[in-house]
């Protein structure tokens, strides 16, 4: 098994990336990086396309994910993948999506362990009325995001300054 940890200076701070063989197993907002460790394949993918997302060139990473939870956790995880760059859906709505109307709670945790920030999208669930609800990397960070990917649809973006 070849495990590998990488720091990526991202527009809105510290990103810690982590691999297991060919996947990406997290992206996490860190204060400052420690130790790096392992080289990999998928953490240099990782961060090239991590960076074209911030520089307004990607809107759909294709890095291979390995998140690792519980079959519930997986399952919203998997339907966060399906929300499009740019749009965002509520808990209640991303509920539906997995089929557990009444989850809406449930799906709120288990977006809060998201492992693999920005590529497993959890920035683009809001609450039922469009309000900045959770997020672990805060919520400053979530608008920045949404920002983002709204300046890039507008075709009005400039590289993210954070």
């Amino acid at each position: 098994m070849d495990v590998a940890t990488r720091y990526y200076l991202s527009p809105l701070g510290w990103l810690m990336l982590n691999s297991e063989n060919e996947f990406i197993t997290g992206v996490s907002f860190v204060q400052k990086p420690a130790g790096e460790s392992g080289v990999s394949v998928a953490l240099e993918q990782c961060q090239h396309q991590l960076e074209a997302f911030f520089e307004g060139t990607l809107t759909e990473f294709s890095v291979p994910l390995n998140a690792q939870g519980t079959f519930f956790q997986r399952c919203v995880w998997k339907a966060l993948q399906t929300i499009p760059f740019g749009t965002r859906l509520s808990y209640g709505k991303l509920a539906e999506r997995i089929d557990n109307p009444k989850a809406c709670r449930a799906v709120g945790g288990a977006n809060n362990r998201n492992p693999i920030a920005i590529l497993i999208p959890c920035h683009r669930v809001v609450g039922a009325h469009g309000e900045l609800t959770g997020y672990a990397g805060g919520l400053e960070r979530k608008q920045a995001l949404l920002d983002h990917e709204q300046r890039v649809l507008a075709g009005a973006f400039t590289k993210m300054n954070y």
